[in-house]
């Protein structure tokens, strides 16, 4: 018999909640079999949270994790997986890319501001003081 896997075990493994697991069996990503109450992951569902965690970290929607994992079924040797992986790294690198413009864009402009008031309230206090 292989391996399986508890829902505490993966939790830890995972450093996730054990809700965070459930949510994610609610959403049809992962479908553990079932021992009366108790949950049995195999090795596949553990692959399965690896991917959706990776996912999350790299920004993806739980519907973009979705339509990766589910293309692995559809076709075992990754091809099209890695492909359409790609497509999603290329765009959320690109919305990054954007993002970060925004960003240092904002930052410069409250450091701007930032000096503006630092010089405006060093001249009323020394217009207050004389």
């Amino acid at each position: 018999m292989s391996e399986t896997y508890g829902i505490a075990e993966l939790a830890r493994e995972f450093d996730v909640t054990t809700r965070t697991i459930r949510f994610y069996e609610d959403k049809g990503l992962l479908s553990p079999a079932r021992k009366g109450q108790r949950r049995i992951y195999t090795p596949r569902d553990r692959v399965r949270l690896r991917l959706i965690m990776r996912g999350k970290r790299l920004g993806f929607a739980l519907s973009e994790i979705r339509e990766l994992i589910d293309l692995y079924d559809v076709d075992p040797s990754e091809v099209t997986q890695l492909r359409h992986f790609l497509e999603k790294i290329r765009e959320r690198k690109a919305a990054l890319e954007v993002q970060q413009g925004d960003i240092a864009e904002t930052l410069e402009e409250m450091q701007r501001i930032e000096s503006q008031c630092s010089a405006m309230l060093s001249e009323k206090q020394k217009t207050k003081s004389s």
